[in-house]
């Protein structure tokens, strides 16, 4: 029988602490496994092993290829393996700066082992704070691998976004609390929220599918938030189905990466109209990339070879005009200006009398394929 596996991320290590001391607590038989980075730049790791008692294993560890993946890959997994036979619940505590997503997705192949939760901690005072963060986690005194250029923000969201839980162990100061969770509810607006009162999160529940989490933050079925205003952060959606004009849309990047603090989505250029393009910035880093055809674009016979979700969220979007082409982005940011936002992305559209041929594409550098 499976044994059931709840990794717990979070940029803020005493908030992930307090988490996985809670888990342990009301989890007689869990055992959490920690891996410190601070010397992985040495390819050494020291791997903790500790139940609700304390700590029952402390072991350095010797990598022949010091990074993340490696860690995960070589000692995390078969360490989980190793204790699943003495274990009713095991805590994957993640570092600082891994995000859980590459975890989830080596845990699939532990056929012993069943993903059941995937919780970030976050800290109440320094979550409003780092989500605007554009230095990279080396830059800002953080430990990383050789050659890890993420930003704070960045790892940040991306802990939020994928989460199936959220976890506040300590709510601080009112002011501090009631912000940070409007912003949790901006950012991952269908993610449940736990609070220091609440019961800990569900983490031995039925298995969760990593194929089914990816599909709730990749650009094609992402879960986008919905408009909202709340107190002191608002979120914008833009959705339009006419093309984007390359060189305006391209003109208009920096001041809509930087007068949000997150926002990504999905859109389509008049001069590539078969690839939906991903637009994703934390705190005015922005990146678009190519990531795939349009279901328009393919030939009937090809969408039996398309996933499922895939083809319910391309449905959604179905115009007779343009198939699921269509341009959904998201902006959240304090007293975000709706109107401002709208105009300038409505400007960026092509104009009836315009044509997509032999337009000029700054996007050409940075994208695949022919425009």
């Amino acid at each position: 029988m499976s044994v059931p596996v709840a990794l717990v991320a979070g940029l803020h290590a005493s908030a992930r602490t307090a988490v996985v001391d809670r888990l342990l607590a009301a989890h007689p038989g869990a055992v959490a496994v920690h891996h410190d980075l601070r010397a992985i730049a040495d390819g050494r790791v020291v791997r903790t092993v500790r139940d609700a008692w304390g700590l029952r294993d402390r072991t350095v560890i010797r990598l022949e290829h010091p990074c993340v993946t490696c860690t995960v890959r070589e000692d995390l997994l078969p360490e989980l393996v190793r204790l699943a036979d003495t274990s009713r619940l095991l805590v994957a505590d993640l570092w600082d700066s891994v995000e859980p997503r590459a975890v989830a997705e080596f845990l699939e192949h532990a056929g012993t082992l069943r993903l059941t939760a995937v919780v970030t901690a976050v800290d109440t005072r320094l979550t409003p704070v780092d989500v605007c963060r554009g230095e990279t986690l080396t830059g800002s005194g953080r430990i990383g691998t050789a050659g890890d250029e993420r930003c704070v923000a960045e790892v940040l969201t991306r802990q939020i976004e994928y989460a199936t839980a959220l976890a506040v162990p300590d709510p601080g100061p009112d002011d501090d609390l009631d912000l940070c969770r409007e912003l949790l509810s901006h950012l991952a607006p269908t993610t449940p929220q736990h609070l220091p009162d609440d019961p800990p999160p569900p983490v031995t529940g039925p298995a969760l599918h990593p194929r089914e989490l990816a599909a709730r933050v990749d650009p094609a079925t992402a879960r986008l938030p919905q408009e909202a205003a709340t107190g002191e952060v608002t979120t914008v959606v833009w959705r339009r189905t006419a093309p984007l004009h390359p060189a305006r849309f391209f003109d208009a990047m920096d001041a809509l990466a930087s007068e949000s603090v997150r926002s990504r989505g999905r859109f389509w250029l008049a001069n590539r109209p078969d690839r939906m393009l991903a637009w994703d910035a934390t705190a005015g880093v922005v990146t678009v990339e190519d990531v795939g055809p349009w279901l328009a674009s393919l030939p009937e016979a090809a969408w039996e070879m398309v996933p499922p979700i895939r083809r319910a969220a391309a449905a959604l979007d179905w115009t007779a005009d343009h198939g699921d082409r269509v341009q959904h982005l998201t902006f959240t940011a304090p007293d975000l200006d709706r109107d401002r936002v709208h105009a300038l992305l409505d400007g960026c559209l092509l104009a009836p009398d315009e044509s997509p041929e032999n337009v000029e594409d700054p996007f050409a550098p940075f994208l695949p394929g022919p425009a």
